[in-house]
């Protein structure tokens, strides 16, 4: 038999699946029988005999019934009348059931309410199968209400299938969940009746979130519930469930109705024209690459082209042409109605996220995308340009502003996305809107107790992740997008934050009426319930799309066995997995085994047909609805994809800018004092500048200093600009406003801000340094810092904008501020640029700012002449015989006017103050400019798969093929699994749970007893952990669990003795023994977060564990032969040669807990292993195959104790015994848990606990017993009654008797004996993280390209600028600009070096250090000596590239040698410097901050931009000896230019007239003698005067001598060796030497604290 699409049937494949029969039914409604002949392959469609009722609207005769034709079905009671039925029935139950009624007769409610039986089912079963049953106490309304109205029946029967359902929150024995009559009715009936259907009878209920019915093609819009109903259902639930009052409940329905009821429906424009339902067809996305690479090294941009010639020559195609296309997802068909959820179900890399961002309309970053999507029949290329706002992706990020509140967060939204008047209620304002919305969605996901909180993250305190969660939904449903799809949002939630989470997605769904597509990793039960469809992803096929009540039958229909206890989630994941899924006997050789085997048997099975059927419906009512909107005119209303207009967008994007910079005050008043107290040195060291010729060059260094600081604060904005990246990308998407309006937005909030900063810093500066005291001038002044500081912050958001990452766009600040400071015409005047870089200056904005600051500071202002520069003076001299040696100055004057001065010192001009002002605004408008095009060019969520990185050579064999032919070994985001097999071995049964063979067996009992923990808070203490004991024994797993807050890592970080924060009392004892100094080392302790470096290789990693972990007598190669049977015990034996890397680029996260798990254990902890949350973030089968594995160390002797959130039936089976904790650190329950956990279980019911129902999963009721998470909680206290029960009782004898009988124990057999803190020397663990630090500098070519880059490019700039420097004054100011040029490239490669300083430095803080691996010395001798070597070939290249083309021509092979040691030097200095500050700094940020902090006050005061003899005197007699460049500069000054005859140009010289009778020589004879110098006769007859004679003159004029270079050597070298120093005395102090300290100081107090704690008594912490 053959469908109607001709093809065979699911049941007629030969030698695959089993035949099955037809059945006939009888079904009986009101009273008329109809014979229906069922399908058991079918009977997916029928999937349910529990069921209840439909109501016919209206009735036929002899018309054959299906589920399909019933307009309502009503839910099942409670999961006890459910427990005797099954959920779904397997093909042989159907086979097996006659004369069954899959739709029971409608029952009918007459005034006795008497309850009728449904005939098909027997009577045994009339309790649970189809009978509705009614509780005595029953509302009164319900035996009276009329049998002919189909709503009441509905209400009478949702009450009485409620009545035992008042504790639970969701209620859903049944697979399929229908929608209950009720909410069939016409908007218009419940707007009308809402307040008159209100009883007593309602506060009883308490309800699910409804689903809609997956498996109904027809009638879709007419069965949508209305909103008012499902408001009636929410609040109801809400009430129960969170403690909210009736009244609350009663406001919640109002403003429902008034947001979304039929009212507004009706006059809304934009809710006509939504389009609503997706269809995809053929859906097909490539993309680019292998997913596996080779790592790249230092060396690999060297041997490309050796490689890429021998490849070719081996026949290769992988060296040329583009790489190769591989399939990401394959023809994949389907649509999602209003008002369904789809679960998108699939292991991590099997095109999950692709398919999302697909349905999402995100098409970026794919080669390309074929098939058909479709929105309410319109494409997805005009849904893109026209009605963006209708579909939205959320990643699994939570973006917000973290200074912002959710009130702000969400008020925003709603500003930007409430409709106009058109689609507004009559007379309600948009203020009216926004509040009433407000109300509704705060209420009804439960944040309304957080509306003024800060969202916050990482560093802002906030709201929890949950409610995080709830307010990107409630921003979601703001945007009214009709198609949402969430990308594994529930990760690293527990279990009921995710539960809660996904009730408000159908929550949403349901009210909204939109298409909500959710990726989840681990789905529990109750989370599955939720959904309408499940679509199964693997390897980038679809291996089914359907009804979610339906799923699990079918793939039992292809031979497949459901474990009990499984959730339907994990057996649909399972089946695609060959050591996870179980087959039915018999059916081994019929079962699909491949991923194409299982996507033809979908294609032929009816479940495809439906879909199909269900397709074509879709696309016929969107095209109704189309041609409806058309005719209406409704659709250019909404052609546009911002409800606001652009500058109401600008004006809330304003607003809130402000809100975000007001919300993190501690940081706007931060920096605004970090620039006071910067504006206060600064304005100390040019202080009072006399209005003569020795204040010229400090008047013209404090107008530039000013002008840079305030223009390099701007730097500052990349950072902020990439890091708001995805929440403006974010919002793009959900239509809240261009990023346009966002630029413009910036840039109005950027006016008062930095019109702050410019005049707190110009204030202070201005008038402590003595500048022009006119208004105009101040003004002039203050006008040009500002708008010049406006345009370099435009500047450097253009950068930003253009720029795919930070590390991109900080080459090109890099770049930009070199050329901006060199080229602004003060250190280089315009005359003596070179042609080759002159138009710099005409391009840059600081330079025309300089000329403006310049020209009207020197505006009238009259300079007198002192000495020295008064020439010459004497016995004999006079003022008419007189000149200045300052440019500009007149023969026989000794003023020199300050225009002259600037136009022949820099060619600038007062004329062209105003030009200049115009050109700034033209570029700050023309920076601008690049900044929208640029952010309205970026692409959100670019798609693409992870890749595998393995090290050269040691990739398996089929992946160096494929990487040499550019073949595809590996599918699309499959590419993180790069062959790494599962942990279970191929074989099944017994031999896959065997224990794990090789592995060290732990004897040792370690016992904890009151064990408590306080910390200090603000006002008092607070206990963590109060009065703990338990035991870890080998060969148990034992888990720790209990609610979050409860303190479970807490304990396992106090029990590992992790803690160094607080008062830790108790006793911990290893076989009754105090623990040893081995103890951190001899466990294992596996981290949740996974923290690995990740440039090293898997085997490299435990290779590293082993050699420092394992005792010192074990040989080197016995510990490496150990590790690799970890690596066949994890099953990592393909990607052994793997590095590790991050997520996305490297090992997928299975793979890193695994590595975790390995890492512990080839350390063969001699103890036991702790573990944190080692399934967090896993996938259900990856999660599995963690605890299986554990289960498996176990029984091979291992004694483990595991954190685990709330973990499947399944998984909990695995554990031995429970540590069950409650909030406040208390214990609930300690000790075994029994065959099904019926130990655990019999002691809470024995105690009061509520009976655990047969089929619940016992982690999730033993939280839910103990009121765990609970706030309405009100039970009796558990862990008094632990504290007074025999069980505890019972514990602690067995503690004791523990201790007693392991005293004895032989300490040496036991491993204790060995008490070394660390197990190898030092010297060894040197040379190990030596050898470890230059492995990871060798594969990290971007760093060093980066170094060796911005090296070569700077020594090249540096070189063609000063280009054969000459011999002129002016180019003796040029060598020491050149060689101030080489200085400032120290604080952009002192940013590059920290992050890689503290990257190390947490890895080594967050695990090395807690397990003693090596001590903090050989850390940070590893951290120092690999820096080393770069940077002194760094500095050889900078050398060569700098100093032949500028100062080192004509200079001897001394001092070019000299110079080359002094480079070297530096190198050594800044590296020192910029690890010293990172080693006090607690993190990036802060680290960042004290490096210009640092070389500000390095600069300042060496002797550049202020002279010697200008500083003041108090920074003159102690600063500017403590500066380390005062003697770096003056030893390469030295050899720069010693020993070189000066030759003044014309503009230099001094002109005056020797008196008469006297020679220009024998006038200035005893002059030249005593200020050196030279004179010379001019064309003219004057005498022209030349300052220095030769370069020494210069020199000494900067307080420098030749005769002292090796002076400031030497010096020099000791300040390098002080920054060492600083490295390792504050790396020790931070990694633990002030706990050390403290804890001595604090020694005899901490004691008596502790007795004090012991005997019960309140201690002051």
């Amino acid at each position: 038999m053959a469908d109607h699409a001709g093809r065979p049937r699911i049941d007629e494949l030969p030698g695959k699946w089993p035949s099955t029969q037809y059945i006939q039914t009888t079904d009986t409604i009101n009273g008329e029988t109809s014979s229906t002949e069922i399908n058991p392959s079918t009977a997916l469609e029928n999937s349910s005999v529990q069921e209840i009722s439909s109501v016919q609207e209206t009735p036929t005769t002899q018309e054959t019934s299906t589920t399909q034709e019933t307009s309502t079905t009503q839910e099942n009671s409670t999961a006890q009348e459910t427990s005797t039925a099954q959920e779904t029935l397997t093909a042989q139950e159907i086979s097996t059931t006659q004369e069954t009624s899959f739709v029971p007769e409608t029952p009918t409610v007459s005034e006795t309410s008497t309850v009728p039986e449904t005939p098909t089912v027997p009577e045994t079963s009339s309790s649970t199968e189809g009978a509705l049953h009614i509780p005595q106490d029953a509302p009164p309304h319900s035996s009276e209400v009329s049998s002919t109205s189909d709503a009441t029946v509905a209400e009478t029967t949702m009450a009485a299938t409620s009545a035992n359902n008042s504790n639970k929150i969701a209620p859903k024995p049944n697979r399929t969940s229908h929608v209950p009559s009720a909410l069939s009715m016409s908007d218009a009936e419940t707007d009308d009746d809402i307040d008159t259907e209100k009883d007593e009878g309602d506060k009883e209920m308490e309800f699910a979130p409804i689903k809609t019915e997956g498996g109904d093609s027809k009638g879709y819009a007419s069965r949508r519930p209305s909103a008012e109903d499902i408001s009636r259902v929410m609040s109801r639930r809400k009430t129960n469930a969170t403690g909210v009052s009736q009244e609350d409940a009663d406001e919640i329905e109002r403003l429902l109705s008034r947001m979304f009821g039929s009212a507004r429906q009706a006059h809304s424009e934009d809710a006509k024209a939504k389009h609503v339902g997706v269809v995809f067809k053929h859906l097909t996305v490539k993309g680019l690459g292998l997913g596996a690479a080779i790592q790249p090294t230092i060396s690999s941009p060297f041997l490309a082209l050796p490689r890429k010639i021998m490849g070719l020559s081996k026949g290769g195609q992988r060296a040329s042409g583009k790489p190769p296309v591989r399939t990401i997802l394959d023809d994949f068909t389907g649509c999602i109605k209003p008002g369904e959820m789809l679960l998108v179900l699939g292991a991590p890399g099997a095109g999950c996220s692709t398919f999302l961002k697909v349905l999402a309309n995100q098409r970026f970053g794919f080669e390309s995308i074929e098939g058909d999507v479709t929105y309410g029949g319109t494409d997805a290329k005009v849904m893109g340009k026209n009605y963006r706002g209708e579909i939205l992706y959320n990643p699994e990020d939570d973006l917000h502003y973290a200074t912002l509140t959710v009130k702000q967060t969400l008020s925003f939204a709603l500003k930007t996305r409430t409709p106009g008047k058109a689609s507004r209620n009559e007379g309600e304002s948009r203020n009216d809107y926004i509040r009433e919305f407000l109300r509704v969605i705060t209420k009804l996901f439960w944040i309304e107790h957080t509306l003024n909180t800060k969202v916050g993250n990482e560093y802002v305190r906030g709201v929890s992740g949950g409610e995080k969660k709830r307010v990107s939904i409630a921003e979601a449903m703001i945007t009214k997008a009709t198609t949402q799809c969430w990308d594994n949002s529930t990760r690293g939630l527990d279990a009921s934050t995710a539960l809660e989470y996904v009730q408000s997605l159908r929550s949403l769904t349901n009210m909204a009426n939109i298409s909500t597509s959710v990726a989840l990793y681990q789905a529990g039960e109750s989370l599955y319930e939720l959904f309408d469809k499940v679509i199964l992803i693997h390897e980038g096929k679809c291996l089914y799309f359907g009804p979610s009540e339906k799923a699990a039958v079918y793939f039992e229909t292809l031979g497949f066995a459901r474990p009990a206890r499984w959730t339907t989630a994990d057996f649909l994941t399972s089946v695609t997995d060959q050591h996870e899924r179980e087959v039915q006997p018999g059916m081994e050789d019929r079962i699909p085994r491949s991923t194409e085997q299982f996507v033809e048997a979908f294609r032929k099975s009816d479940l495809y047909q439906d879909n199909l059927r269900d397709i074509e419906e879709l696309e016929r009512k969107s095209e109704e609805q189309r041609l409806e909107r058309l005719g209406g005119g409704t659709e250019k209303i909404v052609t546009k994809n911002y409800t606001l207009s652009f500058w109401d967008q600008v004006v809330a994007c304003t607003k809130r800018q402000f809100l975000i910079i007001y919300g993190d005050k501690a940081s706007l008043i931060g920096k605004w004092g970090s620039i006071l107290f910067q504006a206060l040195i600064i304005g100390s060291l040019f202080y009072k500048m006399p209005k003569t010729s020795s204040g010229v060059f400090t008047r013209g260094g404090v107008l530039f200093f000013l002008l840079l600081f305030n223009a390099l604060l701007a730097l500052a904005e990349l950072t902020a600009v990439f890091s708001s990246r995805a929440i403006l990308q974010k919002h793009r998407s959900f239509s809240f406003y261009r990023p346009a309006a966002f630029a413009l937005a910036q840039t109005m909030v950027d006016i008062p801000v930095i019109f702050v900063q410019v005049s707190l810093f110009n204030l202070v500066v201005y008038f402590m340094a003595g500048l022009a005291r006119t208004p105009s001038q101040f003004f002039i002044t203050l006008l040009f810092l500002f708008i010049t500081t406006m345009t370099m912050y435009a500047f450097f958001r253009a950068i930003g904008a253009w720029s795919k990452s930070l590390d991109i766009a900080s080459r090109f600040t890099g770049v930009a501020i070199q050329a901006s400071i060199v080229y602004t015409g003060y250190l280089i005047p315009p005359a003596k640029m070179h042609p080759w870089f002159s138009w710099l200056r005409r391009i840059n904005v600081i330079a025309y700012g300089f000329e403006a600051l310049l020209s009207n500071e020197f505006d009238n202002l009259d300079l007198a002449c002192v000495v020295p520069d008064i020439v010459p003076i004497g016995p004999g001299t006079s003022s008419q015989y007189q000149s200045c040696t300052l440019q500009g100055s007149q023969p026989g004057s000794t003023i020199v006017n300050g225009s002259n001065y600037i136009a022949v010192a820099f060619g600038f001009t007062r004329a062209h103050l105003w030009r200049n002002f115009g050109l700034i605004i033209a570029f700050w408008a023309f920076f601008l400019f690049l900044t929208i095009v640029g952010m309205e060019r970026q692409k959100p969520n670019a798609g693409g798969g992870a890749v595998t990185i393995f090290k050269r050579g040691m990739a398996p064999l089929a992946v160096q093929k494929a990487l040499q032919n550019g073949t595809t070994p590996l599918d699309e985001e499959k590419a993180g699994d790069a062959g790494g097999a599962r942990i279970e071995d191929e074989t099944s049964g017994s031999e896959t749970d065997a224990p794990a063979k090789g592995v060290t067996k732990n004897e040792t009992v370690f016992t904890y007893q009151n064990v408590n923990y306080t910390i200090p808070v603000e006002g008092g203490e607070k206990q963590l952990l109060n009065d703990v004991q338990g035991y870890v024994r080998p060969g148990k797993l034992t888990a720790l669990m209990g609610a979050s807050g409860a303190g479970k890592t807490t304990l396992l970080n106090t029990l590992a003795q992790r803690i160094n924060f607080g008062v830790v009392s108790g006793d911990f004892l290893v076989d009754g023994q105090p623990l040893p100094n081995s103890f951190q080392r001899a466990t294992g302790f596996a981290e949740q977060q996974d923290v690995h470096e990740p440039t090293a290789t898997v085997r490299e990693a435990l290779r590293f564990s082993a050699l420092l972990r394992q005792p010192r007598e074990v040989p080197v190669e016995e510990k490496y032969e150990y590790c690799e049977r970890i690596i066949d015990l994890l099953e990592m034996r393909d990607i052994a040669g793997a590095t590790i890397g991050n997520i996305g680029e490297g090992l997928n996260q299975e793979q890193r807990k695994r590595l975790t798990i390995g890492v512990e254990l080839a350390s063969k902890p001699e103890l036991l292993m702790f573990l944190d949350e080692p399934t967090s973030g896993l996938d259900s089968g990856a999660a599995f195959n963690i605890v299986r594995f554990l289960r498996k160390l176990a029984d091979a002797g291992q004694a483990i104790l595991c954190t685990i959130h709330q973990p499947s039936s399944v998984l909990f089976e695995y554990f031995d015994e429970l540590l069950l904790l409650k909030s406040g650190g208390r214990v609930v329950y300690h000790g075994p848990l029994g065959t099904d956990s019926r130990a655990l279980i019999d002691y809470l019911e024995a105690n009061g606990g509520r009976k655990c129902p047969p089929n619940a999963n016992p982690a999730e009721y033993m939280l839910e017993v103990i009121g765990a998470g609970n706030p309405d909680y009100k039970g009796q206290d558990w862990g008094d009654v632990w504290a007074k029960s025999a069980e505890k009782a019972e514990r602690t004898k067995e503690i004791e008797q523990m201790i007693a009988e392991r005293r004895n124990v032989n300490r040496e057999r036991a491993g204790l004996d060995d008490d070394r803190e660390y197990a190898m020397p030092l010297g060894t663990q040197v040379w190990a993280v030596v050898q470890r630090s230059f492995t990871s500098y060798w594969r990290t070519p971007q760093y060093m390209a980066g170094k060796f880059i911005l090296h070569i490019f700077t020594g090249l700039f540096n070189t063609f600028t000063f280009y054969h420097v000459g011999e002129a004054r002016i180019d003796m100011q040029s060598r020491l600009f050149s060689v101030f040029m080489t200085l400032t490239i120290s604080p952009p490669l002192i940013q590059q070096l920290q992050p890689r300083y503290l990257n190390s430095r947490r890895l080594y803080k967050g695990r090395e250090a807690n397990s003693k691996i090596y001590s903090w010395a050989a850390f940070v001798t590893g951290a120092v000596l690999v820096e080393i070597p770069y940077s002194l070939l760094a500095g050889t290249i900078y050398f060569n590239c700098w100093w032949w083309g500028a100062n080192g021509r004509h200079r001897s092979s001394f001092e070019s040698g000299f110079t080359y040691l002094l480079v070297l030097l530096f190198e050594l200095f800044y590296v020192s410097l910029g690890q010293a500050i990172a080693s006090f700094s607690p993190n990036d940020l802060l680290a960042s901050i004290l490096v210009p902090v640092f070389f500000i006050f390095v600069v300042s005061f060496c002797g550049v931009i202020a002279p010697f003899a200008a500083l003041p005197h108090f920074w003159q007699s102690w600063m500017y000896y403590l500066t380390p460049f005062r003697y770096l500069l003056g030893a390469f000054l030295s050899a720069a230019i010693h020993g070189i005859d000066v030759t003044c140009a014309s503009n230099e010289l001094a002109r005056f007239a020797a008196p008469p009778g006297q020679t220009c020589a024998s006038y200035t004879k005893s002059y030249v003698e005593l200020m050196g110098g030279y004179v010379q006769v001019g064309s003219d007859g004057l005498c022209e005067f030349c300052q220095y004679a030769n370069g020494d003159q210069y020199l000494a004029s900067l307080n420098i001598f030749y005769s002292k270079r090796w002076f400031y050597f030497g010096v020099f070298i000791a300040f390098i060796a002080f920054n060492y120093i600083v490295i390792y005395v504050s790396s020790w102090l931070y990694l633990g030497g002030i706990g050390k300290v403290k804890a001595r100081l604090n020694k005899g107090k901490r004691e008596k604290k502790i007795e004090a704690l012991r005997r019960g008594e309140k201690v002051q912490v």
